[in-house]
């Protein structure tokens, strides 16, 4: 899925870059000064899409390793709403956990990486990308 919309992305960018290309040969200074900011949007846009997909990347290949040496976390047995997202205790309680074992070993990427998943499963997306971040880091000079 994430393949087909990227690709529909990079077809959406290729069509707003033609469009640019038109305003350009206008040869009005309106129409450059407009295919300037036109030709920005797709330059924008790729970049986006090169950092989302590198680090999409970095962190399945964490989610693999974590997983070959059984530490992938599992919140399936929290209690869950309705609406099927943790309940808020039970994410409050499973990040305190969390929290502490990367206050106990600060240069440990996995426990990073399962404070982060802790931070997403509380709500705080922010957060989370930031502290996975820290994970990938970790990782690398792990490696």
């Amino acid at each position: 899925m994430a393949l087909l919309l990227t690709a529909a992305l990079v077809v959406y960018l290729v069509l707003l870059a033609d469009r640019a290309f038109a305003l350009f040969k206008s040869g009005t200074g309106a129409g450059i000064a407009l295919g300037v900011g036109v030709l920005l949007l797709p330059i924008l846009g790729i970049w986006i899409v090169v950092v989302t997909w590198r680090n999409g990347l970095q962190i399945q290949r964490l989610s693999r390793r974590l997983d070959e040496e059984g530490q992938l976390p599992d919140v399936s047995g929290l209690p869950r709403r309705p609406s099927g997202r943790v309940d808020r205790a039970a994410a409050d309680a499973w990040f305190e956990e969390r929290r502490a074992e990367v206050e106990a070993d600060q240069d440990n990427w996995r426990v990073w990486y399962k404070l982060a998943y802790a931070y997403d499963i509380a709500g705080d997306r922010r957060r989370a990308r930031e502290t996975m971040k820290k994970a990938v880091e970790l990782e690398a000079a792990d490696r």
